[in-house]
């Protein structure tokens, strides 16, 4: 049982993709079950933490996921990581894996942007000096608004006299153009709403007068609702990433009542270190530190020589985790890569829910007591209603839908909207029980 849920992490050659994949999708190669039939050689498996229902009803001991791990009621719930081909300018166009690129693109949820921030990669993501990389936002995002408003514009004469012939309502008619990027009619109503708040458009309604222009600006508030865009602004700890870093924080610092600035804010640019991650990581397996991913510090049999199950450090690595923790850790907070996962769900607004067979027990057993609690987590998109979620997870408990019941044995109706805290643990009764 998983979510569909697709994160893609995009970036121009040499940015740190790489290194960030590896950062991420490596957090539990112990748990080696996944809720994925198949793993393309380009995707991986990344963690989504959150707060477990386990500890909250005192079944902690129980708690036996079925994909992912629950520690301490901090569950770590598997989505799926695409690494998409990296990006230079011109791929709209054809240029390098451009192709390749977009079309991976439909598939995705979220993007995770991996930007330089050292300055010491260019544009095509060759080795260089000083180069100033704020422009790198901006050109990825050119790149994706080309790609779908050129697909548009093309048969945008033929669109506009359907529409005519038709009568349908402008929402309807752009999703009919929009659908091949995976979009549904929900997100489509959205960006036409963000159109009207903020009068972007004159004639909103009747799209047979819309300019190119037009169509230009609200394919731009589209793509800000169908790719959420996560920055991971990489190698923090390089020199001259502080000037870079402070100026593109203000490039896109947030401002109210106005469209995104090429689909990125303020808050959801995350600092990030992955090679840093990727180095702790490695310290770890070896059994040099103690560490977990999003932790401030790490120990090591220095910082504490009770902890007797760590070996000892040589020099070099010494000097290497001395500089991590003043240039990352402390200055930092984390290595970020955590954080950027976390963004990345949360830019949807995706809600956890645990079916389960008893609302008492929360078991895979209505009546045995000790059988494992909350063994599936699916994430679900924002709005999703109990129906849908029975539709999600197998035709039949749709066909033969007979109720749904949540904590404290309170009936739900088909209709009500899954909501995080409230009705997110869910028993589901057929008609064939």
């Amino acid at each position: 049982m998983s979510s569909s849920f697709v994160v893609a992490c995009v970036g121009k050659p040499s940015a740190g993709k790489s290194s960030f994949l590896n950062a991420v999708t490596d957090a539990a190669a112990k748990v080696g079950n996944f809720p994925f039939t198949t793993i393309e050689p380009n995707q991986g498996i990344a963690y989504y933490p959150l707060e477990c229902p386990c500890s909250k009803h005192g079944v902690s001991k129980q708690c036996k996921p079925r994909y992912g791990w629950c520690k301490n009621g901090r569950r770590f719930v598997p989505i799926r990581l695409l690494d998409v081909a990296g990006l230079v300018p011109g791929a709209s166009e054809g240029r390098g894996l451009g192709n390749r690129f977009l079309d991976d693109l439909r598939q995705a949820d979220v993007l995770i942007h991996v930007v330089d921030a050292s300055g010491t990669t260019d544009d095509n993501g060759r080795e260089a000096k000083g180069y100033d990389p704020v422009g790198d936002i901006q050109w990825l995002r050119s790149e994706i608004e080309a790609w779908v408003f050129g697909n548009i514009e093309r048969r945008w004469p033929g669109v506009v006299r359907r529409h005519k012939a038709t009568k349908s309502l402008a929402v309807d008619t752009l999703h009919a153009q929009l659908a091949g990027y995976g979009t549904t009619r929900d997100i489509v109503q959205r960006a036409m709403d963000t159109v009207v708040r903020l009068q972007l458009i004159e004639a909103r309604d009747d799209i047979s007068q819309w300019s190119t222009e037009d169509l230009r600006r609200f394919v731009g508030v589209f793509l800000d609702q169908r790719f959420p865009t996560i920055v991971a602004l990489n190698k923090i700890d390089m020199p001259d990433a502080d000037k870079n870093i402070a100026a593109i924080l203000k490039r896109y610092r947030r401002q109210p009542n106005v469209v995104l600035r090429d689909g990125v804010s303020e808050e959801n640019i995350v600092l990030t270190s992955a090679l840093s991650e990727c180095f702790l990581r490695r310290m770890v397996k070896q059994r040099f530190i103690e560490y977990t991913t999003g932790d401030d510090d790490f120990k090591s049999l220095d910082d504490d020589p009770a902890l007797t199950e760590l070996r000892e450090l040589d020099d070099k690595a010494r000097r290497r985790l001395d500089n991590i923790r003043d240039l990352v850790l402390f200055r930092y907070g984390s290595t970020g890569v955590q954080e950027v996962i976390v963004r990345a769900v949360e830019a949807v607004g995706f809600v956890p829910v645990y079916p389960v067979k008893s609302v008492v027990n929360f078991g895979a057993s209505s009546t045995d007591s000790s059988s494992a609690a909350f063994q599936d987590c699916v994430l679900v998109r924002p709005g999703t209603t109990v129906r849908e979620f029975a539709r999600k997870m197998h035709n039949q408990l749709d066909v033969n839908f007979a109720g749904a019941e949540t904590v404290g044995n309170l009936q739900l109706a088909e209709d009500d909207v899954i909501v995080a805290g409230k009705n997110n643990i869910i028993k589901i009764t057929t008609t064939a029980q």
